[in-house]
């Protein structure tokens, strides 16, 4: 049997108590592990005064793939985005956030299975800014207003919206590559190119490009607003989304809340090399050390996991199993009861427990 290497971080807040559920869980699905546990977050600003050390890097990058649980970033201290540094630093151009929903789980939707699709290194979250009343600020505006018949206000803050072929068209291939490789039907891109005819522009044009290679794959577009509408009105007449970066920071956040919320939206970070898996949502101090916090998105980020490493069947157990268990609606944490009564309910490792008794065949 094989063993998987994997780097494994705990966050901060309730990332310890979530991670340990969901490190439980995969180890009870019967692939086996070996874990690497690192740092990051305040408790590695605390250990190596930086909340992304190099040690950690250092340690996915060689064992290929790390589960990582929610993070605190300080705020006001001049502390990197551990989400955005992890990233940049090991080239996770693909944002991978799959929604269905399940049967237990409160939502206004009951029949979605969507695939979100993201960009994660260009357009306006690339970070080229620039601060009103800057010098340099100053020299940008005036060169763009040499140049260009709309006029920068000059006291105006800039962003740079930056798309490129080479981004465009890798995230497009993954997602036609994941849409054939999972038995999906359909991908479209979502974009605005009717008003940014050169930036989104091109991410079309290159969609349109790379669509015309994945034949078995039907290909549609829509216009990012339009995109909105139509999720609230049919979804499911879509399937898997890709989009640049803003957008698909929105849609996805968007999509999570059609099947109950970021609690049971799990996440994925793919690069060429290396793959990180986590939760999107908070980490919740004020939870923290409380045994109360809803383990879903972590275990689902974990089940993710297997897929990219090709345990697929694994991957459809657990995913199986927390269905299985929120559905019973019995041995849940208290925001997945009915009734949201916190007496009631099933503290974070208890929920493990539950999934894991469906896994070894007791539940």
């Amino acid at each position: 049997m094989s063993q998987y290497r994997v780097t494994l971080i705990p966050g901060d807040g309730i990332g310890p108590e979530v991670t340990e559920a969901t490190r439980r869980v995969l180890d009870a699905s019967g692939v086996c592990f070996a874990w690497e546990p690192r740092d990051a977050g305040m408790a590695a600003a605390d250990l190596h005064g930086d909340v992304l050390p190099e040690v950690t890097l250092a340690s996915i990058r060689e064992t290929g793939v790390g589960l990582k649980g929610p993070i605190t970033t300080p705020i006001g201290t001049g502390f990197r985005s551990v989400n955005v540094g992890l990233r940049h630093s090991l080239g996770l151009y693909a944002n991978l956030r799959p929604a269905r929903t399940m049967k237990g789980v409160q939502s206004t939707f009951d029949d979605i299975d969507l695939v979100v699709v993201r960009e994660n290194m260009e357009d306006l979250y690339a970070g080229v800014e620039f601060d009103a009343g800057l010098p340099e600020t100053g020299e940008v505006i005036s060169f763009l207003n040499e140049r260009s018949s709309r006029q920068i206000a000059p006291g105006a803050a800039v962003s740079i919206k930056m798309i490129t072929p080479e981004g465009s068209r890798r995230i497009v291939e993954y997602a036609f590559d994941y849409a054939r490789a999972n038995g999906r039907k359909k991908v479209t891109a979502v974009h605005k190119a009717n008003i940014m005819k050169f930036s989104d522009g091109l991410f079309l044009r290159v969609a349109q490009e790379v669509a015309a290679n994945y034949p078995d794959v039907e290909f549609n577009d829509r216009i990012v607003d339009n995109m909105c509408m139509q999720l609230m009105q049919k979804p499911d007449e879509y399937d898997v989304l890709v989009m640049p970066n803003l957008y698909g920071d929105i849609i996805s956040d968007l999509v999570a809340g059609m099947v109950g919320g970021l609690g049971v939206a799990p996440s994925g970070n793919i690069g060429p090399d290396v793959a990180v898996f986590e939760p999107i949502h908070g980490s919740a101090p004020s939870h923290a050390g409380k045994n109360e916090a809803n383990p879903t998105a972590m275990i689902l980020s974990g089940a993710l996991m297997l897929r990219h490493l090709g345990e697929r069947t694994a991957a459809a157990r657990v995913e199986r199993a927390v269905a299985e268990v929120i559905a019973d609606g019995q041995r849940v944490t208290y925001d997945l009861r009915a009734d949201r009564d916190p007496s009631k309910a099933a503290g974070t490792s208890d929920m493990a427990d539950a999934i894991i008794e469906r896994l070894v065949g007791k539940g």
